[in-house]
């Protein structure tokens, strides 16, 4: 694929998000990634301790994420990103199993849900760029069956995604309204990802 990205390394992604990583490639940049093997929870609970507001969880988890990968690659430009799924308050995170997933969607069920989602360019161990948006979406009212339904349909794979639902495959059906940006819905902020890349002379166009 010709790509717009004129810089003379790829972009080295702080993350092993197969969906970001998609997203990223699918806008024709060249993308490296490293896992940032920091404790997210940890960084979280700081952040709490701090009053933070859960858009400022999200910058901090995702500017934590660059940070450590761009203190061992200081020459390149890092991206960390990450996600705060926000319920009345409550921060619900990936659901270790079926029991769990079933707990989220019946806390989500018939209420709306915030999606912060950041991301934050590093180099040489510094932030350089940030970028928040947030998405809200209204789940459907479900009852047990109904969850269940779903669960069996879907599959253990929803367990990987905050709120135990796939917006982008079956969780489609969970939902009457959603307002905000598909890209950050998914957990990547793209375009103005791609606008912040654009004003810092790493594309083309």
């Amino acid at each position: 694929m010709a790509s717009p990205w004129i810089a003379d390394q790829p972009l080295l992604l702080a993350s092993t998000s197969r969906t970001r990583l998609t997203l990223l490639v699918g806008a024709g940049l060249p993308v490296e990634t490293q896992n940032p093997g920091i404790d997210e929870r940890a960084v979280e609970a700081e952040g709490r301790a701090q009053d933070s507001a859960p858009p400022l969880l999200a910058r901090r988890l995702a500017a934590e994420k660059a940070l450590a990968v761009s203190r061992r690659h200081p020459e390149r430009l890092v991206l960390g990103a990450d996600q705060i799924l926000d319920c009345e308050g409550e921060i619900l995170h990936k659901p270790a199993d079926r029991a769990a997933a079933h707990a989220h969607l019946e806390r989500l069920a018939g209420r709306t849900h915030a999606l912060h989602s950041a991301a934050v360019l590093a180099q040489g161990g510094a932030v350089v760029d940030t970028v928040l948006d947030s998405a809200h979406l209204t789940m459907r009212s479900l009852d047990g069956r109904a969850i269940d339904r779903y669960l069996d349909l879907a599959g253990p794979d929803v367990w990987t995604s905050v709120g135990a639902y796939r917006l982008e495959g079956l969780g489609v059906h969970l939902f009457e309204k959603i307002t905000g940006d598909h890209f950050t819905i998914l957990g990547l902020p793209l375009i103005p990802l791609l606008a912040a890349l654009r004003r810092r002379g790493y594309l083309s166009f």
